[in-house]
Parts: C-alpha cells; sequence; structure tokens
C-alpha cells in the first residue's frame, strides 16, 4: 500500500487537531503528515493571551497545550517558521518558505488542510505600522505585546475598539497597573450585544476606571521622534495619550491563499465547507477554525465566528475524514461569554439586527434578578434579555451581563436553541436549584415566563 502525504496549514487548534486525530486513525506507514506553522508556537490558548498579559496566568507557556516536539514526536513533520505562500490545486502541492532563511520549496500532497486562522482588523491609518501598536491573535502577538510593556516606562493605553478583544485587553492592561482609555466606532461597546445590553457594559467599564469614549473614529496613531506611537487622534480632533496600543477591533478570516486558489469564499470571506468540513467542490481539501464559515442554525445562514471551541471540534471531524472515518459538524448557535473584571458578558443566538435581517418577526423580554438567592451573601445583580420568534415562540437569542455566575447560564439558551426549544417550553424545565447558586425562579426562566407574555399579547 502506498504511503499518502498529508498537508496541513496552520498549526493551531485546528490544524494540530486535524493532523493529531488523523494520526490516531493511521500510522506512519499509511500516512505521511507534514504541517507547517508561520509561528513559533503551536497548540496554544490564544483565549487566554488576555490573562497572561493581565498576569492571571504566570508563565507564557501555560497556555500551550502541546509543543512542536511533542507534535514531531507523535510523528508529525512539523515545520515552524515557516509560511505557505502559493497554493497549486491542479498540481496538489503548496510553495512554502522559511521566514528565518527565506529559502522557499514545493511539497506535494494527497490530502490537504487549510486551518490559516483569523488575523486582526488593522485599518489602514497613518501610524498604524509604528512601535508600540499592536493587534492580538496569535500567541508571537501576545509575546510582542509583552516584549513592548516590559521595556515602556509609560503606563497609558488605548484600546481601539470594544468587542470581546477590546474589553478583555482593557482588563488586561487595568490589572497591569495602566490607566486604560477604549475608544470605539458605536454608540456602546459589546456589539456583539444589542444596544441596550452594552449600555449596561459601557456603565460597568465605567465604574471600574475603565475611560470609554463612544462614537470615536480613529485617524491616525501619533508617533514620536523615534516612530514610537504616543498618542490617538480622533475625528473629533482629540487626542488620547498612549505609551501603548492595542487593537480590539475585531478579525478576519485568514483566506488570501484560498482567494487567489479561487476556493469558495461566502459573504464574510471566509471558506465554504460542508457539514464533514470538506470545501466544497475539492473531494481532497478541508479547513476549519477561523479561517472558515459555518452554518448558524438560528438564521439559517454561514458566519464567521472565530472561537477555539469551533477550531477544536472542525479538527476532529477533518482529522476523522482524512482517516478514513466519518463526522460532521452540522453548525453553531453563537455562544460565546467573555468578562471585563467583575462583570460577566454572554450571548447565543440572534440579536435584534441579526433577526431584522433574517426577516424573522420577534419581540424582547428583559428582566433584572439576581444570581443567587437574593438574600444569600454576595448576591449580584443580572440582566436577561431573551428574543423570541413572534408567531410561534421559538427561541432565538439571549444576552446576559451580570455578576459572577452569569455568563455561564446561557449553556441552558444554547442547548435550548439547539434543540429548537420554545420560550414556553423553557419555563418548564427542571434546572438546579439552591440559595447559593440561583433564586427559586432562575433568570432564564424568569425572561422566558416574560417572553411568553410577549408572544400571547402580540399574537399573530
Amino acid at each position: 500500500m502506498a504511503t499518502e502525504r498529508l498537508v496541513v496549514v496552520g498549526g493551531d487548534a485546528a490544524g494540530m487537531s486535524a493532523a493529531s486525530q488523523a494520526r490516531r486513525l493511521k500510522g506512519p506507514e499509511e500516512l505521511e503528515i507534514v504541517a507547517f506553522e508561520r509561528g513559533h508556537f503551536t497548540s496554544y490558548s490564544a483565549c487566554g493571551i488576555p490573562y497572561w498579559v493581565g498576569g492571571r496566568v504566570a508563565e507564557r507557556d501555560d497556555l500551550i497545550a502541546r509543543t512542536p516536539e511533542e507534535h514531531r514526536a507523535r510523528g508529525i513533520d512539523l515545520r515552524t517558521r515557516t509560511e505557505v505562500v502559493e497554493l497549486d490545486l491542479p498540481g496538489s502541492r503548496v510553495r512554502a518558505r522559511d521566514l528565518d532563511s527565506g529559502s522557499e520549496s514545493w511539497t506535494g500532497y494527497d490530502k490537504l488542510v487549510l486551518a490559516t486562522g483569523a488575523r486582526p482588523v488593522r485599518p489602514r491609518l497613518p501610524g498604524i505600522g509604528a512601535h508600540g501598536v499592536h493587534g492580538i491573535q496569535t500567541l508571537d502577538d501576545g509575546q510582542r505585546l509583552m516584549d513592548t510593556l516590559r521595556r515602556t516606562e509609560g503606563r497609558r493605553a488605548v484600546v481601539v475598539g470594544a468587542g470581546y478583544i477590546g474589553v478583555e485587553m482593557a482588563e488586561a492592561l487595568v490589572e497591569r497597573g495602566y490607566e486604560v482609555t477604549v475608544l470605539h466606532r458605536g454608540a456602546q461597546p459589546m456589539a456583539t450585544l444589542d444596544p441596550d445590553m452594552g449600555g449596561l457594559v459601557h456603565t460597568a467599564m465605567n465604574r471600574m476606571g475603565i475611560r470609554t469614549v463612544a462614537g470615536a473614529e480613529v485617524t491616525k496613531i501619533l508617533t514620536d521622534e523615534e516612530g514610537r506611537a504616543r498618542a490617538v487622534a480622533t475625528a473629533a480632533g482629540e487626542e488620547y495619550e498612549a505609551d501603548v496600543v492595542v487593537l480590539g477591533i475585531g478579525v478576519e478570516p485568514r483566506t488570501a491563499l484560498a482567494r487567489a486558489a479561487g476556493l469558495p469564499l461566502g459573504p464574510s470571506g471566509g471558506i465554504l465547507t460542508d457539514l464533514s468540513m470538506r470545501v466544497r467542490g475539492h473531494e481532497d481539501i478541508w479547513s476549519g477554525g477561523d479561517c472558515v464559515e459555518v452554518l448558524d442554525l438560528v438564521a439559517g445562514r454561514t458566519r464567521h465566528i472565530p472561537l477555539g471551541t469551533h477550531a477544536n471540534k472542525h479538527g476532529q471531524v477533518i482529522g476523522s475524514g482524512v482517516g478514513g472515518g466519518y463526522a460532521t459538524f452540522p453548525g453553531v448557535v453563537g455562544t460565546a461569554v467573555s468578562k471585563v473584571c467583575d462583570l460577566e458578558i454572554a450571548r447565543t443566538g440572534l440579536r435584534e439586527r441579526d433577526a431584522l435581517e433574517a426577516g424573522l418577526r420577534f419581540v424582547t423580554a428583559t428582566i433584572t434578578s439576581t444570581n443567587t438567592a437574593g438574600y444569600y451573601p454576595g448576591a449580584a445583580e443580572m440582566t436577561v434579555k431573551m428574543l423570541a420568534e413572534r408567531r410561534t415562540g421559538r427561541l432565538l437569542g439571549v444576552q446576559i451581563v451580570g455578576g459572577a455566575g452569569s455568563a455561564k447560564r446561557v449553556d441552558i439558551a444554547a442547548v435550548a436553541l439547539t434543540a429548537g426549544m420554545t420560550v414556553d417550553r423553557i419555563v418548564s424545565l427542571d434546572l438546579g436549584y439552591a440559595p447559593p447558586f440561583s433564586p427559586v425562579w432562575d433568570p432564564i426562566l424568569v425572561a422566558a415566563r416574560k417572553a411568553v407574555s410577549a408572544v400571547r399579547s402580540a399574537g399573530v
């Protein structure tokens, strides 16, 4: 039996999960595995970078699940600091460049996995490439930021953008003793929430000493004589002094290779795959992780949702397919959790504007409760917003902002969304209760009761 070769482009969650699963199913005599990674690190938690920066995680290497040496010991030819710069699909080969020596070579494949990830959005602004300006997506990015923080004597930071990355980095910098200003274009931070829920985040961030400036359109990064960032300027004529600038605007799929090779891309620029994570129209090419679009089970359309949970699942599915097995990734409901200092933030399903874009008629219900029994010591306020389809009462989305123990309640809603449950069915769920964990009526159930009333009042 001839040995096949699998080439994996990208050495983090999706790529190395795929390689590892394929190796479990097929030995080196059946399948040779070559993986290319442009950075220094593999199989790490990018989601943990803000907590390393903030000091909650002591060492960088604590974020690494498996080193390049460990992958090589498992029979994977992993080549770090090597970037794939061209895909030759007709020739079934890839061209890779050694980033240290500059040398290039072609490697043929029988099966190909594209796990190229995402990259931080960097708007084309004067000074955006200055020293002291950082986007955070990879562990190499985190290391460069840490190097800057250790060299910088000043303690002023400006975070541009107030999505998940922005608020988490704001918290990390506050914990390092920085005076933090967050500039964002929207009316409220956390555009992944509806504006009313984002307003709760805004109020809490200000209360924590994080200065948040809404409606701030950044126009340039001002630099000093040595080319280092010294301030961020906005269209309103304001300048915000900064010793370090962090871009938290979001990420976009890294798909230039796929685009150049003519692979199918979706509305967000992510690679399109089938349920087995095969690239559409290509039998021997798979793709997963932050470079793909996946099916939104609630809206019924593809979306780019870059999360490590998805990437690891994609890798398992891909590795099973490459190794001769069968598995599928049916889609997502868009669940995400975050925190900024003591405030927990969660969402799943659709926001109001998502539902409108999907052509759905809906009602909303918002309640404020506590995360434990109100009389229990340490009870904290918790706000839940729920969207339900107007005619059927089908749950469409949930957003949560509150104190400790609030965010993970979103998992109840995620299961309900996946199961296609209605809000009246949610009310009857048998959820766990004891005063240290919940009021007698859990806030999710209270929101569902209110949503049921809104559905009935709205009629058909």
